[in-house]
Formats: structure tokens, C-alpha cells, sequence
């Protein structure tokens, strides 16, 4: 049986999908307080009639805070695919390090103590190194630690380690280090922010730029990889490195919407920051860009897929293609 944590987010909305495609039922961990919305809303992109999927799922009460649920969760499990993680570029989150580190943690703990369970771990490419002489980031690329690293970072590094050192003990696992990852996901958060943005009129672009890929890419690529005697491994997901300029042109075209125009450099989005944090301290709010965001927003890292692509024969779809759908959708 298949175990998914994170099922109604993004990745593990998706995957959760594509599973259903092979698997008569697949159980899946939601706390007391999560809601189906959003999942209904991801399955509502692939048919027009998501409840007879979501009725195939087998859920558990649990919470990858709390050991004995996610080990009173693995009962029946020979796969488990950890999908679940707060995202944010922030600075200002102990609950990412909690839920991202420590929760990780407790699925690798739990799956060494069953025993005969394959894990797939979501990590990020923000968990990868930095290249300094411009060539493209690859999974041998070494991490070094520095200011600039947002906590988010921080965290999915430091989680990957924990699957390492899982894999030490004879953890059979393999990992993926997604690019920014585009496609439906029913909550306004992360990348979504993107098309809400856009489809609102967005004027103002960044010079950043980062890897990108389809959402669809990641679940399949996931599926293929944990059904394959491949362990012990990691592997870049980047469909296409992309200027922000031209992932929200892209958006723009998509909507019908003007290009945005007007680029912010570097200094003046971290001014913003700057002030957007002491702002929403004053009054108690969550701000919505911070200095973590605007390093982010104006960095520029570029990744190879090269080994996924060599390894299974894996094909990424077109990123313009799928902001079309997506944004048809939306």
C-alpha cells in the first residue's frame, strides 16, 4: 500500500492523481483541521469528476509532528512518498523548520522502523549548492553555508540530511530536488501567487531567475523513480531555466493580459522588504514580501536535469505549454 504526506498541496495533490491512475486506493495523512478543497479543486484539472477519485483515498489521522501517528499511519505501507512542507522564502517561520526538518525526520525514523519500505523525498533545488563560475548547478555541486541562504533553504538542506542519514541505516530512498514548481494546486500560496498576481496586472518584474518545471513532470518522475530499483540517489527536476521576466510574460500572454514593464533592481526590493517586515511586526501582520523573498526574487541560479533525463529516459514538458493550461484553467 502507498502512503502520501502532503496530499493536498501542490506536489502531493498532484501525485496523489496520478497514483489513483494505478492504484485502485491510496491512503493518504491529514491532520483534524485540513480540508479537501484544494485537492478537489487539483483532481477538477484532470476530470470533471473529482469526488469519485477523492472517494478512493484512505485517510489517516496524523500529523508528521507526532511520531506514534505517522508510525500508527505506516501500518499496511511498503511506500511512502513525503511530500509534505511549508514553503516560503521568508525569514520569519520556526514552523518551516519544525514541519520541514524535524517532521522529515519522523517519516525516515517511522519508515527504518517498519522496515521494507521505499521513501521518495521532496527536497527542492534550493537544497542544492551555488555555482560560482557559471556553469549550471548539478546534484554534485557542493553546498556551502551563507547569509544569503533564506531559511527555507536552510531547512530542505538540513531535511535532505536527515534522509541521507536515514539511507546510512538502510533506508531504501530516493530524493528529488524540484525546480520552481508551476501547475494547480487550490491554494493561493507559492507559485500560484504568481498567476493570481499576473491575472490581477502585474507592471513590475524582477531580473532573477530560476529553473522551472511542470508539476505533472515532478509526480511522474517521482512514480517512475520509486518503482525502479534506483536508491540512494538524488535528482535535479528542471524542465527550463527561465528569466521571472519571461515566466510572467509568459502568464501575461496567457491571460491576455499586458507583459509587465518596469524592472526593480536589487537594492530597492530589498528596501521594500526591509520595511514590509518591520511593518507587519508593528501591526502584527505577515508581510507579504520580506528581505528572505526579495534575495530570492532577484537571485539567478540555473540547473542541469541532465541525470534524470539520462538515467530513466525522462522527457519534460514544455514550461509555456503548461502556464497555458494552467492559467486556462484558472
Amino acid at each position: 500500500m502507498i502512503l502520501v504526506t502532503g496530499a493536498t498541496g501542490l506536489v502531493g495533490g498532484n501525485l496523489m492523481w496520478y497514483l489513483l491512475q494505478e492504484n485502485e486506493r491510496v491512503c493518504a495523512i491529514r491532520r483534524t483541521t485540513s480540508k479537501l478543497e484544494s485537492l478537489r479543486t487539483i483532481f477538477g484539472f484532470y476530470t470533471q469528476n473529482p469526488d469519485k477519485y477523492l472517494d478512493r483515498i484512505d485517510w489517516k489521522t496524523a500529523d508528521v509532528l507526532d511520531y506514534q501517528s505517522i508510525v500508527d499511519a505506516m501500518t499496511g505501507i511498503k511506500t511512502v512518498y513525503h511530500c509534505a512542507a511549508v514553503v516560503s522564502l521568508g525569514n520569519g517561520l520556526q514552523n518551516l523548520i519544525d514541519t520541514n526538518v524535524e517532521g522529515t525526520k519522523n517519516i525516515v525514523k517511522a519508515c527504518l522502523e517498519k522496515g521494507d519500505v521505499k521513501m521518495c523525498f521532496v527536497s527542492s533545488i534550493a537544497a542544492c549548492g551555488k555555482e560560482t563560475n557559471g556553469e549550471l548547478i548539478n546534484e554534485n555541486t557542493p553546498w556551502q553555508k551563507n547569509d544569503n541562504q533564506s531559511l527555507y533553504a536552510k531547512s530542505k538542506f538540513n531535511s535532505e540530511l536527515e534522509v541521507w542519514n536515514g539511507i546510512e541505516q538502510g533506508l531504501n530512498a530516493v530524493i528529488v530536488n524540484p525546480g520552481v514548481i508551476l501547475g494547480i494546486s487550490g491554494k493561493n500560496t507559492g507559485s500560484s501567487q504568481l498567476f493570481t498576481q499576473v491575472h490581477k496586472g502585474l507592471a513590475f518584474y524582477t531580473n532573477g531567475g530560476s529553473g522551472y518545471v511542470d508539476v505533472r513532470d515532478v509526480a511522474k518522475a517521482m512514480i517512475k523513480l520509486t518503482n525502479s530499483k534506483i536508491k540512494a540517489e538524488r535528482f535535479i527536476l528542471v524542465a527550463k531555466n527561465c528569466s521571472n521576466k519571461e515566466i510572467l510574460s509568459w502568464m501575461a500572454d496567457s491571460f491576455g493580459k499586458p507583459r509587465p514593464f518596469i524592472p526593480i533592481g536589487k537594492n530597492l526590493l530589498e528596501i521594500i522588504g526591509y520595511l514590509s517586515e518591520k511593518i507587519g511586526k508593528l501591526f502584527n501582520l505577515k508581510p507579504l514580501i520580506d528581505r528572505g523573498t526579495a534575495k530570492s526574487a532577484t537571485g539567478r541560479s540555473y540547473y542541469s536535469s541532465n541525470k534524470i533525463q539520462e538515467t530513466i529516459d525522462f522527457k519534460f514538458s514544455a514550461i509555456e505549454k503548461c502556464i497555458q493550461e494552467v492559467c486556462k484553467y484558472f
